[in-house]
């Protein structure tokens, strides 16, 4: 589980297809301290949660390796990424861990576009367009997970809906790039999924 509090921006430095283009093996540059990535250990990039299967230091800087097989490619902007891409990256949350954002499985449920973007003063509002059966999960005032980033809905209209980016969440996360246009993974909350559940039960 995680929180959707970004710790560190990592890069891609390889990337390679395996096993027909089903797999992707990416190598990702980190500031993480390499001692404390164990071998199958969850770091969550860009709100996708992948498990490293490798990881080392190079020329003074840590990198792991994960995989993104062919339900990541097919779901999220991962079958985007290219060397050089820059990722949203988050550990996988402890036990007694400050619970800064919200509840996040790092299960990406689909992608949302961004449609238009209002630069502020030191800030930003972004308005995006959601898949229409992950739209009723979300409403205003409620948590919601872009590109593994917790951010809070300002409004909602029909599959839009806005959120507005504050400057400390623009400095260290990939934010500030964002684009009329751009493709973003999106994750709903976890407990918007569960309530519809359950109505749906009734």
């Amino acid at each position: 589980m995680f929180t959707g509090i970004i710790t560190d921006v990592g890069e891609i430095a390889s990337l390679k297809p395996v096993a027909q283009g089903q797999l992707h093996r990416l190598r990702i540059l980190c500031r993480y301290d390499q001692s404390t990535i164990a071998d199958g250990a969850s770091i969550a990039c860009n709100g996708v949660c992948l498990t490293v299967v490798a990881s080392g230091v190079e020329t003074g800087r840590t990198w792991f390796d994960v995989d993104a097989a062919a339900e990541t490619l097919s779901m999220t902007t991962a079958r985007h990424w290219q060397v050089g891409t820059r990722l949203n990256l988050e550990r996988a949350l402890k036990i007694g861990d400050e619970l800064g954002g919200h509840i996040v499985a790092g299960h990406a449920d689909g992608i949302a576009t961004i449609v238009a973007r209002d630069n502020l003063p030191d800030m930003a509002r972004v308005e995006f367009d959601a898949p229409r059966d992950l739209a009723r999960f979300i409403a205003t005032k409620g948590s919601v997970t872009l590109d593994g980033v917790s951010l809070t809905v300002n409004t909602v209209a029909d599959t839009r809906f806005s959120v507005l980016i504050i400057p400390h969440t623009l400095a260290v996360t990939t934010l500030s790039g964002w684009q009329q246009g751009s493709e973003v993974n999106l994750e709903v909350d976890l407990m918007a999924r569960y309530a519809a559940r359950l109505t749906e039960m009734k």
